[in-house]
């Protein structure tokens, strides 16, 4: 690990993100310097699956060494941005580095995209980035060192990266992280010798709550851990502002600090690694890795959703689906679904109510589906709450079914198991 220096001390943060994952690494390193952290994220009561709150995250930094100002922060709202940045300024006396990590992803291609997901990741990545940037510079500008560092990658151009490739890989993403990354190429010669601007990105997959839902079940040990962005981004904010517009990659700069055993920021030490998007690695030979060293890419059928938090109200519902799953309810019902959902949630999932104790999740189900049901993610959501049920989906025409209508009408029982749940 990358031992710290001391050379943050007093110096105050601006993270965006910060309540898990990257943001809150980089947040506790930087804390261990005796730094001020402004902890600007959305989430400030307790996610029922997801851990970390701006409060919690807060209180960690205290307890590292820090001074913490934890403020409810959505990127795309300039009022919250400019009220957390006045608080940090009226708090620690300015602010000296921005970390622009906050991001959303979206996997699914241009037809089934609704435009509302296009606005959400363009408007956390790309306008967040820069309004948040925006509103940090005057105050930036009056440090001694200031900083920006974008999470963004490396503005490779090659076109893999802007068409659906195995259905893994979306232009609406590519677009929006590479506004983050133009943001640095822009920012850096607009502040050149005024305010440091950087990117950095890793070489790996790192393990988070979205590598998590996207990369399914086995992903984490094909992953390293986050205190190698927290070291990587230590290192780049610990240099003069004369180190500008440079796209870092983590292990890069870390084995130019030194560090040569890498392997300790593994997840699962000596097992081979899942490189990063966006690199020299093919979104194709991406997924086959997955697979080859036992993870279950969701996003290999090409829909799939995920937000900087790593959840969504569909990934909750097949949370209470999994909860339920019992040898009693496979034996009583004998079937197995595949729903394929459009609107604001799109994706494909599964039930399993036929083979072993059941399972469920996202994807394709492991055998083929005795019952294939099409249906919007709000009305999906709203059946499996009691809100709709089945049959009058069906006969309104917001449910399409296709195989044995006997297996769709059993469904009716497990959604009466899940209706107290939700």
């Amino acid at each position: 690990m990358l031992q710290n220096t001391g050379k943050l001390a007093g110096c105050t943060l601006f993270v965006t993100g910060a309540s898990r994952g990257i943001g809150k690494a980089i947040a506790l390193k930087a804390a261990k310097d005796g730094a001020n952290i402004v902890v600007a994220a959305k989430t400030a009561e307790a996610h029922p699956k997801l851990p970390g709150t701006i409060f919690t995250t807060a209180a960690e930094i205290e307890a590292a060494g820090g001074r913490a100002l934890p403020c409810v922060v959505d990127v795309r709202d300039e009022k919250q941005i400019g009220d957390a940045v006045e608080k940090a300024v009226q708090t620690f006396g300015g602010i000296d580095i921005l970390v622009n990590n906050a991001s959303a992803i979206n996997l699914t291609g241009t037809l089934d995209t609704p435009m509302k997901k296009v606005d959400l990741m363009l408007g956390i990545n790309l306008r967040g980035t820069y309004l948040t940037s925006k509103l940090c510079i005057p105050h930036l500008l009056k440090s001694r060192n200031p900083h920006i560092l974008n999470l963004s990658p490396p503005l490779n151009l090659n076109p893999i990266w802007f068409k659906n490739h195995t259905g893994c890989f979306k232009l609406s993403y590519t677009m929006a992280k590479y506004g983050m990354s133009m943001c640095v190429l822009g920012m850096a010669e607009e502040f050149r010798g005024s305010i440091a601007v950087n990117a950095l990105w890793p070489k790996t997959a790192i393990e988070t709550a979205a590598m998590n839902m996207l990369g399914g079940s086995g992903i984490g040990k094909q992953c390293r851990t986050v205190d190698i962005m927290a070291d990587a981004a230590y290192a780049i904010l610990s240099k003069p502002t004369s180190f500008t517009g440079n796209f870092v990659i983590d292990e890069n700069i870390l084995k130019n600090e030194g560090i040569k055993d890498l392997d300790i920021y593994a997840v699962e030490p000596g097992h081979p690694l899942l490189p990063d998007f966006f690199l020299d690695e093919v979104p194709d030979n991406l997924v086959k890795h997955m697979e080859d060293h036992g993870g279950s890419p969701v996003f290999k059928g090409g829909k799939t959703v995920a937000d900087s938090a790593g959840s969504g109200p569909i990934a909750e519902t097949f949370s209470v689906i999994k909860g339920i799953l019992s040898p009693d309810v496979v034996k009583s019902t004998q079937g197995v679904y595949k729903f394929d959902l459009s609107g604001e949630h799109a994706g494909t999932w599964y039930i399993d109510l036929k083979n072993a104790a059941g399972s469920a999740g996202s994807g394709e189900p492991p055998v083929k589906p005795d019952v294939v049901m099409n249906m919007d993610s709000a009305d999906f959501i709203k059946m499996f709450a009691g809100k709709l049920k089945p049959t009058m989906a069906f006969m309104s025409g917001k449910l399409k079914i296709k195989g044995d209508m006997a297996l769709a009408i059993k469904m009716e029982k497990m959604m009466a198991l899940m209706k107290p749940k939700l």
